[in-house]
């Protein structure tokens, strides 16, 4: 049983900062891409930064600039640094992980609980 939990949500003023946290648990044989995806009310989920075990990132064009992926390997972590944070930036923001339980390199994509992040005016 493979298990994501974020932590790091919260409510904050604009121009402020939140740092968002990943940990993925379980029999993980091994974690190919990790990423950050958010859902405000009424939308659809959208992809906001992803970082592959390599450390290569990408980001929407909308946190380009204000928001930083990272992931720590060996704790099968990933963070999301977010500056300068507007109120468009309120959402759940959801944790995946491409994930493989075995040796034979077949990766499922596994999805967290999603944290509240609130950006007051």
């Amino acid at each position: 049983q493979v298990q994501l939990v974020e932590s790091g949500g919260g409510l904050v003023q604009a121009g402020g900062s939140l740092r968002l946290s990943c940990a993925a648990s379980g029999s993980i044989f091994s974690i190919n891409a990790m990423g950050w995806y958010r859902q405000a009310p009424g939308k659809q989920r959208e992809l906001v930064s992803a970082i592959t075990s390599a450390g290569r990132t990408n980001y929407a064009d909308s946190v380009k600039g204000r928001f930083t992926i990272s992931r720590a390997n060996a704790k099968n972590m990933v963070y999301l640094q977010m500056n300068s944070l507007k109120p468009e930036d309120t959402a759940v923001y959801y944790c995946n992980a491409g994930i493989s339980l075995t040796s034979l390199g077949r990766f499922e994509a596994y999805w967290g609980q999603g944290t509240q992040v609130t950006v007051s005016e």
